[in-house]
């Protein structure tokens, strides 16, 4: 899993501050340890976390460890990639999709 410093870690407990509070555009990767298509995805996420660093925030949340948010928000597959924007689930990527929709589907909401 690429890491990155603008990519941050979402849980159950700090979900409510960091994303729902949030006055940026926020983007989480709901994902799995034993996930593959998630591993794939990680990479990608990461390289835009770098590129869209100050105009939106990036995190990731693991499905295994933080049961209550995927749930709340009917993720039942991943990896899944929600978008927020003030305090509000405004869209959803379900799979590992290539950059270029990841990227226009920010830019719609930026």
């Amino acid at each position: 899993m690429a890491d990155s410093k603008n990519v941050f870690t979402a849980t159950d407990t700090n979900f409510e501050a960091e994303v729902l509070q949030s006055q940026q555009l926020v983007i989480i990767d709901f994902w799995a340890e034993w996930c593959g298509p998630c591993r794939m995805l990680g990479p990608t996420v990461a390289e835009i976390a770098d590129e869209f660093a100050g105009r939106m925030k990036v995190f990731k949340m693991n499905v295994d460890e933080n049961p209550n948010t995927p749930s709340r928000f009917h993720i039942r597959g991943i990896p899944t990639i929600l978008f927020f924007k003030n305090g509000a689930a405004v869209d959803q990527l379900v799979g590992n999709h290539p950059k270029a929709t990841i990227v226009s589907t920010i830019q719609k909401h930026l």
